[in-house]
This record gives C-alpha cells, sequence and structure tokens, in this order.
C-alpha cells in the first residue's frame, strides 16, 4: 500500500515570509545583549528587561521568539542559553560572532533582495556591478565584522598549508586572518596579502596584533590586475571565486597558476553545493546571495571548480570537507 501523501499545511509559506521578523529579533537581542545578560544570571523577563533598558513586555516577547528560534531554552518563566548561543552570542565568548550582524544585516545589503524578481529576470544583481564594483565599501565593514567567524576556517585551512610553507600568496585578504593563521603555522613563511589598500589597513592592524609585521607584505589593487608576483609554495583563495562568472575565474586561476613555484598548491575555500545543487541547504542556498549581489557569481560545485582548475593548467584538484558549511578545493600545479 502506498504511504499517504501528507495534507497540505500553509506552515512553510507563512514561516518564510515572515523569516525577516527572525532576523530583526536575532539583531535586537544582540544589540540588546540578552545573552550576555542571561549568561551572568538574568534570566527572567523582567531581570533582563532592567539589565537591558526595555520594557518587561517587549523582552518577554522576543526571548520567548528566540526559544521557539532556538537560541534560547525556557523553563519556569526562566531563560538559558543553548549551547549555540552560549558559544557565539555571550559577548564574554572568545567565540561570540555578534559582530557578523553588521555586515550580514546590513541594510545596504538586505537592500538587494528586496526585489528579487528583478535579479532573477535578468539572471543578476540590479545593482550594477554590486559588491565587486572597485573599492565597494562594504569590504571593509566585511573585514571588521566577520574576522571572528573566520578564525576556525583560517586555522584548519593553516594545517592544510602545513609548518614547511615559505612563500604564501592571500587573495582578497580581507581582514588577514587567514594569512595570518598560515604564518604561525610556518614559523618561516612570508604572507603576500592581495586586496584594495583601505581594506589591507585592518589586516595590517590584525597582522600587527598577531606579531608578524615583518613577515606580512601587501599588495593593494584588484586581483585581476596586480602583479602577483611569482614563487609561491600555497596560494590561499579564500570566499572569492564565488564573487565571478566561470570564464572570468578561469583567467584569474591562470594567473594564479603562473604564480606558483613548482609543486604549488591552491587552498580555495568556498560554499561548494552537491551535484545537485540543493545540499546541503547552507552551500546550495548561497547562490541566492549571489544572485542578488552580484552580476554573474555562484555557489560552484566541486566538478565545475575542478573545471575550472583543469582548464586554467592545474594537474588536478581535491576536495575536502571543512565543517560546518564549508569545504576546500586543493588544486595542484
Amino acid at each position: 500500500m502506498a504511504t499517504p501523501l501528507p495534507s497540505p499545511n500553509p506552515g512553510l509559506l507563512f514561516d518564510t515570509l515572515n523569516a525577516y521578523q527572525k532576523t530583526a529579533a536575532l539583531v535586537t537581542a544582540i544589540e540588546l545583549d540578552i545573552f550576555t545578560a542571561v549568561a551572568e544570571g538574568s534570566t527572567t523577563a523582567s531581570a533582563l528587561a532592567e539589565r537591558c533598558t526595555a520594557s518587561e513586555r517587549g523582552t518577554r516577547i522576543l526571548c520567548d521568539a528566540l526559544t521557539v528560534m532556538g537560541f534560547l531554552a525556557k523553563d519556569a518563566g526562566n531563560y538559558h542559553l543553548t549551547p549555540d548561543s552560549a558559544a557565539f552570542l555571550n559577548r564574554n565568548s572568545p567565540a561570540y560572532l555578534g559582530s557578523i550582524t553588521g555586515f550580514l544585516a546590513a541594510p545596504e545589503l538586505m537592500d538587494l533582495y528586496r526585489d528579487m524578481t528583478g535579479p532573477v529576470r535578468k539572471g543578476g544583481s540590479l545593482a550594477g556591478l554590486g559588491t565587486i564594483a572597485p573599492e565597494h565599501p562594504v569590504w571593509m565593514q566585511f573585514a571588521r565584522d566577520m574576522a571572528p567567524m573566520m578564525r576556525m576556517p583560517a586555522a584548519a585551512l593553516a594545517d592544510l598549508a602545513g609548518d614547511s610553507t615559505k612563500k604564501v600568496l592571500d587573495i582578497a585578504a580581507s581582514h588577514g586572518l587567514f594569512g595570518i593563521a598560515a604564518a604561525r603555522k610556518s614559523p618561516s613563511a612570508e604572507i603576500f596579502a592581495v586586496d584594495w589598500a583601505p581594506v589591507l589597513e585592518v589586516a595590517k592592524e590584525n597582522a600587527a596584533s598577531a606579531g608578524i609585521s615583518a613577515r606580512y607584505h601587501t599588495i593593494p589593487g584588484s586581483a585581476f590586475e596586480v602583479d602577483l608576483g611569482e614563487g609561491y609554495d600555497v596560494v590561499l583563495v579564500t570566499n572569492f571565486l564565488h564573487h565571478f562568472n566561470p570564464a572570468t575565474n578561469e583567467a584569474f586561476l591562470k594567473k594564479v597558476h603562473a604564480a606558483l613555484a613548482p609543486g604549488g598548491r591552491v587552498l580555495t575555500l568556498e560554499f561548494i553545493p552537491n551535484e545537485d545543487r540543493v545540499s546541503p541547504p547552507t552551500q546550495a542556498l548561497f547562490a541566492l546571495i549571489m544572485l542578488g549581489s552580484t552580476p554573474e557569481g555562484d555557489a560552484y560545485t566541486f566538478s565545475e571548480l575542478n573545471g575550472m582548475f583543469t582548464r586554467a593548467g592545474f594537474s588536478r584538484s581535491e576536495l575536502v570537507e571543512l565543517p560546518p558549511a564549508q569545504r576546500v578545493v586543493v588544486s595542484y600545479r
């Protein structure tokens, strides 16, 4: 006997159309420092309202919503942190990620998705070059706000680079954490970071804080136009290729290939969906972000990326998992 189909339910439709309210609730909770207050012992709506200078009614409704969303737990009128919120949303946690709302929920980015019909019809952003416009100010905000989220993947990428690397090229270096992690992993490594000049000021600040300024060199400008140099053991291409179409990426990768020393490798960090392009969810949905914010960017599958690297002259590429949401393509000269 065939399994009966579930009855139609408009719940998914309702929840999705109201999803912007969840974004607003989380941003508000971070602004009010709700999670830190709970961690420090303010666990009732009244105590949180007093601590966070808000109304008790508003605080109760907000915290109940956060409980429904999975960011808080509630027991007998008391709120408690979940493992995720304790790790990432308590300001006193070393893994605090609250700053990323400054970039991910920035009005100028959210506005790109208020009319998705336009990008779907056009096949790309309605905002001209979108976020890939030269020296777009959003990348300064990215470098400042998103750095905490990149510490773990930067350390993982440094492990892949190894402890005997001598010369590393960091493409679209942003905050600089990927190159800095590689420098920490290999004490003899010289790092060469490429990005827009204002963004590189953030990277240089972080390199100074890490104590590696003497080994940290910058190449300001477009990665497509500047002289990258040569003789690199490792090139880091982190969250970059998804902004551009395959032909543009292939031309760029040929330039990277020429910059590598014999036996050199490229470590490419990306949101890479499975070949079905609908799983895993985070990687698959990243294509929608690119549709709204770039003219021709995409979330590329491994087979698509492998093809780009092969046509650019690389001998082979392999896929490495980097939980929880990204993957690395390791490509050999």
